[in-house]
């Protein structure tokens, strides 16, 4: 096995994480994981930079919420919508929407949508495996897909994901960022085959690893000097441009 370090993005979909892996050279595999903590066991030797599609940096109270889901908003234009503001952090550890909707009310005076609580189980993993490891701290950052793809198009898509011409939109994206972007998206749809893997989420994987690999542009944060929530961990989105997102 090669000891080249490992460039990962990974989409939490269905209740499991698509990874998609880089090494310097180029695409090295992709892997389906039931937990983020295996996903950690098998990168956390070889990996430089992990980003994950769940946010990262909660907070406690308080209805200002945070920066980086205003800013991505921004940026996003009529993908806007894609970006979901997340519970507080006791919410994410509740087992059912009303009593998570309660706490979210309760802690942040806002009520909370089925869409955030849905993605609840995947970011409490994340959450605790940052707070219990430190190591991981170094290596585990959020992106978002979509700021990933409007920071590659340079400009803000046109259709959403899930239609056809969404889906097109982004092939197109990725393949003008990188010529070998198609058969990278082909490769691995091929070896997540046999799970419970939309497309879709194979291609927003591959984006979140084309963030994480060095490569055209530098890797920019939304904001650029993030806030950290009260555990340490900085609350903001990674993405790859040669100009800040504005």
């Amino acid at each position: 096995m090669s000891d080249d370090p490992l460039y990962v993005g990974a989409d939490w979909s269905s209740g499991s994480w698509v990874a998609v892996a880089f090494d310097r050279e180029g695409y090295d595999h992709a892997a389906v994981f039931d937990e983020v903590g295996d996903l950690w066991l098998r990168y956390e030797e070889r990996a430089d930079r992990v980003l994950l599609d769940v946010p990262i940096g909660l907070v406690e109270d308080g209805g200002e919420g945070r920066q980086c889901e205003t800013l991505a908003r921004e940026v996003l234009g009529p993908r806007r919508s894609s970006v979901f503001t997340p519970p507080v952090r006791e919410a994410t550890r509740k087992r059912r929407y009303p009593a998570a909707k309660r706490v979210n009310e309760r802690k942040a005076g806002k009520s909370l949508s089925k869409q955030a609580f849905a993605i609840s189980d995947g970011i409490a993993a994340v959450d605790e495996l940052l707070r219990e490891v430190a190591e991981a701290r170094d290596v585990i950052a959020e992106a978002h897909p979509e700021v990933c793809f409007r920071a590659f198009a340079g400009e803000p898509l046109e259709y959403s994901k899930r239609v056809a011409a969404g889906y097109a939109e982004r092939m197109r994206t990725l393949a003008e960022f990188d010529r070998d972007a198609p058969p990278v998206v082909q490769s691995a749809a091929e070896a997540t085959g046999g799970h419970d893997v939309a497309v879709d989420d194979v291609l927003d994987a591959v984006a979140l690893a084309y963030t994480s690999r060095p490569g055209p542009g530098e890797l920019r944060t939304l904001p650029p000097t993030p806030e950290t929530d009260p555990t340490g961990l900085p609350m903001r989105m990674c993405y790859r441009s040669a100009t800040p997102l504005k």
